[in-house]
């Protein structure tokens, strides 16, 4: 009778031991599981910096010569934020840093002539916009 007792409590003591898995892996297993969030959230980290957009272009007269010094207006659809930039001597614009999922509306003006508005569609998923703008018509009166 005290073999089959000692036999007992030898397989409770082990159906207990089963049911518990040991330290150490409980350990390992949470080490791996911060390790891999942290990797994917510097993933995405990286992945919303590299989709980021720029739009660059040349102001151009209507005999097609580069304009310096014309305002180019960048307006955020969504915010209604606007954005200018001058434009160099060569007549180069250059808006950086954009968000990819955001419409904008572009348009330059010098002296009293201004350039049709444009649209960089958040459809576009080019991640460099070349867009010239013509200043070809009248300011309207304000």
């Amino acid at each position: 009778m005290t073999f089959l007792r000692a036999l007992s409590s030898l397989q409770l003591a082990s159906r207990s031991r089963a049911r518990k898995p040991p330290l150490r892996l409980l350990f390992c297993a949470l080490f791996l599981l911060i390790l891999c969030s942290a990797s994917l959230a510097n993933a995405q980290e990286k992945k919303g910096e590299l989709q980021l957009r720029t739009v660059r272009g040349t102001v151009l007269d209507k005999d097609e010569n580069p304009v310096a010094s014309a305002v180019v207006y960048l307006k955020n659809v969504k915010s209604q934020a606007v954005k200018t930039y001058i434009s160099d001597d060569t007549g180069h614009y250059r808006f950086s840093g954009l968000d990819p999922n955001v419409d904008y509306e572009i348009h330059a003006e010098h002296g009293d002539l201004m350039s049709p508005t444009r649209t960089v569609s958040s459809f576009d998923s080019r991640r460099d916009i070349d867009m010239p703008l013509k200043l070809t018509r009248k300011k309207p009166n304000r």
